[in-house]
């Protein structure tokens, strides 16, 4: 069924879930018309204006705002859904979009000023804005391994006055909203976001992103001069170093909104080869590779990866980990997706790298997986301490038992 067909958000039923035929058929034509043009993209590094008009146009990009603010108000397993659809299609638009959905769902347990929020949603619903939280700088690198922002909000009479460098800056083409991270010039310093128009004057975007994967982010440089922010439009301000309320949730819906990312690439890629073994006919052989144990076994190989993944997000969606092993779940589901991938380029030889065939594509795109808070090392040790924290625990409970 053409995508023309199919009702904007007819498939949308209270509470929010994405459930029926019709759901399901928006879904997998959504993600071909994402796949039609992603190589292109990726070959010239352009952004997708056209994905972001189509998911908006079905009511998409509005899909974790409030329904008290004209969104759908969708659970982590709906929006996991939909994002496992839009990365198959293309992981770049996959990435701007979580980015998209994770502001918006934390937006309750958040502190700011409700009319403006208002006016980011109303934004959103009405015109398909979108915004990212621009944080990582040249010097700092990632925040997530503490350190304070270069990036400096100056207080003024009219309000704040920001200015800094960001790398980065993911979906920057298309953004109508910044949340720029950034310090006060307090004697103590506070952190918080700025939530800067994109029209603002003072913003100016350094085409900088010329990257292995993802291609077609737009995640390009950005530079603040002096740019005036409104009094009210300041997110989460608090004392540096201070873990602001909506951690948790963030934590949660990140791990898995982002490994759905790359899991969702690798079902791609899978796809791909098993529809390639079947069509591939060597002379010698006089029937299609997919009658061979060797690639048979490879297939299996990759199915049991991501039916791993799958159990895994699905968990994770359904809030059935811990924080700690939620994390675990972003970096069990990345390597499990790189390592799907990379057999499946093992197995296929030349035609698996070559840039006519998507295969190379997608292990470019997975591989950027690792590169996501929080990383590979940050996981693991985390979950090191948490066992480690839990038996000294344990074992303080069991003195204090004894001594009664």
């Amino acid at each position: 069924m053409n995508i023309a067909e199919i009702h904007p958000r007819s498939f949308f039923r209270p509470p929010g879930r994405l459930t029926g035929a019709d759901g399901h058929r928006l879904l997998s034509a959504l993600s071909d018309a994402i796949a039609a043009t992603s190589g292109q993209h990726d070959r010239e590094a352009s952004f997708p204006f056209e994905n972001f008009a189509l998911l908006h146009q079905h009511g998409l990009l509005a899909l974790t705002i409030g329904r008290d603010f004209g969104g759908d108000g969708a659970d982590l397993p709906t929006t996991l859904e939909v994002v496992r659809a839009v990365a198959k299609g293309d992981a770049a638009t996959a990435l701007v979009l979580v980015m998209q959905y994770l502001f918006h769902a934390a937006m309750p347990i958040r502190d700011i000023e409700p009319s403006v929020y208002r006016s980011i949603a109303r934004d959103a619903v009405e015109q398909g804005a979108l915004i990212n939280a621009l944080r990582v700088e040249p010097d700092l690198g990632s925040p997530a391994r503490g350190g304070l922002p270069a990036t400096l909000a100056r207080r003024t009479p009219e309000g704040w006055r920001i200015s800094g460098h960001k790398i980065f800056s993911t979906g920057i083409p298309a953004l109508t909203w910044l949340n720029v991270w950034a310090r006060t010039d307090e004697a103590e310093p506070r952190t918080g976001g700025f939530l800067v128009h994109r029209d603002s004057p003072g913003i100016q975007v350094v085409d900088s992103w010329d990257h292995l994967g993802l291609r077609a982010s737009g995640s390009h440089d950005v530079i603040f001069d002096e740019v005036l922010v409104p009094a009210d439009h300041v997110l989460d301000l608090r004392p540096a170093g201070e873990t602001p309320p909506y951690a948790a949730k963030f934590a949660l819906w990140s791990a898995v909104l982002t490994a759905a990312i790359y899991d969702a690439t690798a079902w791609a890629a899978r796809d791909w080869l098993v529809g390639w073994m079947l069509e591939r006919k060597p002379a010698n052989l006089g029937a299609s590779l997919s009658t061979l144990p060797r690639f048979q076994e490879a297939i299996g190989a990759i199915d049991a990866l991501l039916l791993s993944n799958r159990c895994l997000l699905d968990s994770a969606a359904a809030g059935l980990v811990t924080p700690v092993e939620a994390n675990l779940v972003k970096h069990l589901v990345t390597e499990n997706a790189i390592q799907a991938v990379q057999r499946g380029l093992e197995i296929s030889g030349n035609s698996g790298l070559s840039r006519h065939n998507p295969l190379e594509r997608y292990f470019r795109d997975v591989l950027c997986g690792r590169v996501h808070t929080p990383q590979g090392d940050v996981c693991l040790a985390g979950a090191g301490r948490a066992a480690f924290n839990f038996r000294a625990a344990a074992a303080s409970l069991a003195s204090k038992a004894e001594g009664i």
